[in-house]
């Protein structure tokens, strides 16, 4: 396992990836991916409308500034192509701070969601997060694969408009 390395701004680079913390320059993008059913759908509360997606690219950079972490753009470092975002957050159900990735589908299969996450998870225990969640539905065994290969172990469930949702955890690497 490669060690994604802090860039300056709260950026990280790892190995086939560069995470940047959202700003204005992504709206665009951020209006695509989060409109696509296929890459937002499953996301809480299910795709959103480009005043949504703007109001939340406000809400995340403010979230930046307060808490020193968040949402990231994660782009392919050699083409520089926007893959989708990656990112910390707390949960409004009040389960704690929660890793989360949203890529377009044509990144499935490729790895890169599992290499932004674990990026993500490295970067909020940096900052000393003492535990991070991740709730995914039941159904959803793509972002299951993902969060178990992590290492994140599932600690809970509840239902959510009719759908069961899996809650994971992970805790800071000993030493």
């Amino acid at each position: 396992m490669v060690i994604p390395r802090l860039a300056e701004g709260n950026g990280i680079t790892t190995e086939r990836l560069s995470l940047r913390p959202v700003a204005p320059e992504n709206l665009p993008d951020l209006i695509r991916l989060k409109a696509d059913e296929a890459a937002f759908g499953l996301m809480l509360h299910g795709t959103r409308t480009p005043e949504r997606a703007r109001e939340e690219l406000e809400d995340d950079m403010e979230f930046w500034l307060v808490r020193g972490y968040g949402t990231w753009a994660v782009f392919e470092r050699g083409t520089g192509e926007f893959l989708g975002i990656t990112g910390l957050m707390e949960r409004p159900d009040g389960r704690g701070v929660a890793v989360r990735f949203a890529l377009w589908p044509s990144c499935r299969g490729k790895g890169y969601a599992r290499e932004a996450a674990r990026a993500a998870l490295a970067f909020g225990f940096r900052r000393g997060l003492a535990r991070i969640v991740a709730v995914a539905w039941e159904g959803n065994h793509a972002s299951r694969a993902v969060l178990t290969d992590l290492g994140m172990a599932e600690c809970d469930r509840f239902t959510y408009r009719g759908r069961e949702m899996l809650v994971f955890e992970a805790f800071p690497p000993a030493g």
